[in-house]
């Protein structure tokens, strides 16, 4: 806690000037804590660890957004209106007049057409979203072009339900950069992308003063930045900082004392610890992110599919919910979170120790085998990975844990370099094809250059699930896509190399002198402001 303590105030004296306090925290400053640690860059282009949407969707807008966590509407963000051609593929943005960056620089159409151009030239690992569409190094300037400084023309390569298109654009790989700023911040023709790692360079409420790696990230409003409604400019609150509190009791204790305003990875325990807790209140909303295990099918054991089948009998999920996740996961078995389009809520698997024996008997594992699984060592995915260790030793698998922070864990999972793997995913934009591709889609296993899918990280090809991937997604029928969904959640549940676990509760305990979060669609602190 001491050192909690001095982090605190090193984060905060690095601020430029606060006013007088309340609960323990400047009245001009946000502070929240925060599990940092997965972070490896914050440049749109790039980020894509779980959690640094949090930071980056405070950063940077888009072209689009949705009205609201219920309500999927797509609206402007950055562009005024739209337009899409009779064939199909080539759309028109007409971006908002007044619109700025934090340097001061307007945000226009030749930015946001380099801001495209420049995800898919990088490739980093989100680029797939976008060069599903046709997009390469080569064709990027000419498919994606400013026609004026306040027209943007996208031509993708063949014609996809509109909604789906517009979803992809709400993704954080989609946000706009400040075109000028970064040019000028290029090193080596890498499109800015060492500088842009640890600076910002968007028209969000806030823009990046400084990133400490698993220590801090701290952001200053940015004065030109405009609400939708354009009621206020820049943020009601105009300094924000993330501070890395890896254990959730110290995030639960540092709030109690008023040390923080906000704390984002209670556990059960916490949660419920703090129902009553005096100046202290809960806001829940339902989330999106799935947590799960990844079988690397390059084990030969993880390779069988009685094997796949027994790990999936083997968990127990009710017993897991209920003693270490109740009010933050829930069970969920499909790859699509509840409520989107084609979700399906069966739940067919539970604790069946003998039936898992039988089928490890069948794969000629009779006698157990020993697999290691890569965590982060915080909760509460090292407390999980201890509950699956013994639930897994009833059937003979041995389970080594191998704990390491998240930025090394993710890493190495990328790598394909994990036996099993057990993580969150978070879907990139609110259509279901942002699960179906990530959890069922690979079209070349062996391909390094291939898009970085969750089935191409586990070593897993199918070309029938490509086909039904492929084919939802250019049905413009709501009803035929849900069907064609419906079909492939549960063959990724029954055969795919993943073990599906649970569905996140989103829960950002606070002071109550706070208030304005917003959770979904998109993480905003641009509204929070503290009580007079």
């Amino acid at each position: 806690m001491r050192r909690l303590t001095a982090l605190l105030l090193g984060a905060l004296l690095f601020l430029p000037a606060f006013g007088p306090a309340i609960a323990g925290t400047p009245r001009d400053t946000i502070v929240v804590a925060k599990q940092i640690d997965q972070f490896i860059s914050l440049d749109p282009a790039e980020a894509f660890e779980p959690g640094v949407g949090e930071v980056t969707q405070n950063l940077y807008d888009q072209l689009v957004g949705y009205r609201s966590a219920t309500d999927p509407t797509i609206i402007g963000d950055l562009a005024e209106s739209w337009s899409i051609s009779d064939d199909g593929v080539t759309w028109r943005f007409t971006l908002k007049p007044d619109q700025a960056f934090a340097s001061g620089n307007p945000v226009t159409a030749q930015d946001a057409a380099w801001s495209l151009q420049r995800a898919v030239r990088l490739d980093k690992s989100p680029a797939f979203i976008l060069t599903q569409f046709g997009f390469t190094a080569a064709n990027a300037a000419d498919r994606i072009r400013a026609v004026d400084d306040r027209t943007l023309e996208i031509r993708i390569d063949h014609a996809v339900a509109p909604t789906f298109f517009l979803n992809t654009l709400t993704a954080g790989v989609a946000s706009v950069v400040d075109a000028k700023t970064v040019q000028a911040n290029e090193a080596k023709d890498d499109l800015g992308n060492g500088w842009l790692k640890a600076h910002s360079a968007g028209s969000g409420p806030y823009a990046l003063q400084r990133w400490v790696p698993n220590e801090r990230v701290v952001l200053e409003g940015n004065p030109h930045w405009q609400s939708s409604g354009g009621q206020h400019t820049g943020p009601k609150t105009p300094h924000l900082v993330f501070l890395h509190v890896p254990e959730p009791a110290s995030q639960r204790l540092l709030l109690e004392k008023g040390d923080v305003d906000y704390a984002r990875d209670l556990t059960r325990d916490q949660i419920l610890a703090l129902k009553d807790a005096p100046g202290v209140a809960l806001q829940e909303e339902a989330g999106d992110a799935l947590l799960y295990l990844g079988l690397n099918q390059g084990n030969p054991a993880l390779a069988k599919p009685e094997v796949r089948e027994a790990l999936k009998w083997l968990v127990d999920y009710q017993g897991i919910q209920d003693s270490l996740l109740s009010g933050t996961w829930t069970t969920r078995q499909s790859v699509l979170p509840t409520g989107y389009l084609g979700a399906v809520d069966d739940v067919p698997y539970r604790l069946d120790v003998d039936r898992a024996r039988a089928l490890l008997a069948r794969a000629g594992l009779g006698d157990g085998f020993s697999v290691t699984i890569d965590v982060r060592n915080v909760a509460p995915f090292a407390d999980i990975a201890q509950a699956l260790q013994a639930s897994f030793a009833k059937a003979g698998v041995k389970l080594e844990i191998l704990p390491g922070d998240g930025k090394q864990t993710i890493t190495k999972y990328r790598a394909r370099q994990h036996d099993i793997y057990i993580g969150t995913w978070v879907p990139d934009y609110r259509d279901p094809h942002s699960n179906a591709d990530a959890f069922a889609f690979d079209r070349d296993v062996n391909d390094a250059d291939a898009p970085k899918t969750l089935a191409w990280r586990n070593r897993w090809q199918d070309d029938g699930w490509n086909q039904t991937v492929t084919e939802a997604l250019r049905e413009p029928d709501a009803a035929k896509r849900a069907a064609l969904y419906g079909r492939l959640q549960r063959e990724v549940q029954a055969e795919g190399p993943f073990v599906l676990l649970f569905q996140q509760t989103l829960v950002a305990a606070h002071r109550d002198t706070v208030s304005g979060l917003v959770l979904q669609p998109k993480a905003s602190y641009a509204a929070v402001a503290k009580a007079e």
